[in-house]
């Protein structure tokens, strides 16, 4: 049996300019961070030639074409995994919620299935195969940011540029800015591709915006480097009223007022996590302002984390 374990993250700023769709026109780049909540991938043999899936549904097939799950389906394809197994996805947080969640069980999958079949890769593959799973073989309306945050982990400051290369700068800590930051589940499950469909048929129409989203990305990157951390707290304001233009799914009346209360209780700003309508609020509040935004929000639970420095790793095989 072989276990992986691949981290999820949080996106920061500069969402958008990861689409190829914009960085095929301008450079784009990103701050995101891979967080110590996880999605687990189990491979166990069996003792026929079927393959079980376990995921959101159970399914038992003889052949791969019947597999239900596209992500699960494409990384078999990918990396030539036999039949005669059984495959798990275990996520510690719900799907849809603005974690990357999709993109780290495609990460997971193939590293679990790489090394199964003894053919191990390293990270810039890793991403690069996910990537071609979910936009180029399974036409998902998404960007690139995190197939790498997963496959790499770290704090990073990420560009991706008009040829193609993508660019990770070197992983930081920022244990200080990390003890800042707050994580609050909406309760909204929401369907991104919803959102990331209007989204990606608007770039064209939104390139000045995301220019925007791009140009704060590297003021705020200036400003961790400097350890100005409430900056990069305004900043965060500042990207989440653009990002709110991108798209109409990406906030709601009810995160709009959730939001709000937050500000009114001292936090210097915040932005749903992922593609927006639900899912994770993330907010940066000064130290001593934390209880007064835990207080505002308290219909909402806490998910206490961590930065996570490790991408997608292999924790158990025997």
């Amino acid at each position: 049996m072989l276990i992986t374990r691949t981290p999820l993250r949080i996106g920061l700023f500069g969402g958008g300019t990861d689409f190829p769709g914009y960085f095929k026109k301008e450079d784009g780049c990103v701050i995101n961070t891979a967080i110590n909540k996880y999605i687990y991938v189990v491979i166990k043999p069996r003792i026929d030639n079927k393959t079980r899936v376990s995921c959101t549904h159970i399914q038992t097939v003889n052949h791969i074409e019947n597999i239900k799950h596209d992500l699960i389906r494409e990384a078999i394809k990918k990396t030539n995994m036999p039949g005669g197994v059984e495959i798990i996805t275990i996520g510690d947080v719900p799907a849809g919620t603005g974690l990357g969640s999709s993109s780290s069980v495609t990460v997971g999958l193939l590293k679990a299935m790489h090394e199964y079949t003894r053919n191990p890769v390293d990270n810039e593959t890793l991403a690069q195969e996910a990537c071609d799973i979910e936009i180029n073989i399974l036409k998902h309306p998404i960007g690139v940011q995190d197939q790498y945050a997963a496959a790499f982990g770290g704090f990073r400051f990420i560009e991706f540029k008009k040829n193609g290369d993508v660019v990770l700068n070197k992983p930081s800590f920022y244990r200080d800015f990390n003890d800042r930051l707050m994580l609050f589940y909406t309760g909204i499950v929401r369907k991104a591709e919803d959102v990331l469909t209007e989204q990606t048929k608007k770039i064209f129409n939104n390139m000045e915006l995301l220019t925007q989203v791009k140009e704060i990305a590297v003021q705020a990157n200036n400003s961790l480097l400097l350890g100005d951390y409430d900056t990069v707290g305004y900043l965060l304001h500042e990207t989440w009223k653009i990002k709110k233009q991108l798209a109409s799914g990406i906030t709601t009346k009810k995160i709009d007022s959730l939001y709000k209360m937050a500000l009114d209780a001292g936090a210097y700003g915040g932005k749903i996590s992922g593609a927006g309508g639900g899912g994770f609020l993330v907010v940066y509040a000064p130290l001593d302002k934390k209880d007064s935004v835990r207080k505002a929000l308290k219909e909402l639970r806490e998910v206490p984390f961590r930065f996570e420095l490790e991408g997608s790793k292999v924790i158990f095989n025997a």
